[in-house]
């Protein structure tokens, strides 16, 4: 019985996927550029935090796939690098687009086959708060971030 309250009591504390949010996250226009077979894809999203302190993405996770980090795309010199990030700070009342400012989920080892035009369950966590579940819509190799 005690087993059943915990698991009733973790299923109310993520909020499903398309529900509102309850805490100061938000995550809007959020996708992946699918590529074909086993290469990576790349997650953007614009994060709000509607609190009044700031908020730490730390991770992400996909059931869809086998590992999800963070990144960011640095220009140095006249190359471009992908460089691995522990953590995105996101002040408060504010928002971050993923793709203006060179951060994205780098989305490895696909664990089914997808296709564009599907969606992806991917969890973010926080240093502090629920973890929250968006749905990525997955758009194809050429596809641009969505207009506004």
């Amino acid at each position: 019985m005690l087993l059943i309250r915990v698991w009733v009591c973790l299923l109310l504390s993520v909020p499903a996927v398309g529900a509102p949010l309850q805490g100061p996250v938000q995550v809007k226009n959020g996708w992946i550029r699918w590529l074909p077979g086993e290469l990576p894809a790349g997650g953007y999203l614009t994060l709000v935090n509607t609190g009044g302190t700031p908020i730490v993405l730390t991770g992400a996770t996909s059931t869809d796939y086998g590992s999800v980090s963070l990144h960011q795309s640095r220009l140095r010199g006249e190359n471009t690098q992908m460089v691995p990030v522990s953590s995105i700070t996101l002040g408060p009342h504010s928002s971050l687009d993923f793709q203006s400012m060179g951060y994205h989920l780098m989305l490895m080892q696909p664990k089914r086959t997808m296709h564009p035009g599907e969606h992806v369950v991917v969890t973010l966590t926080f240093s502090s708060g629920a973890p929250v579940r968006a749905q990525l819509e997955l758009r194809p190799p050429e596809a641009l971030a969505p207009q506004h």
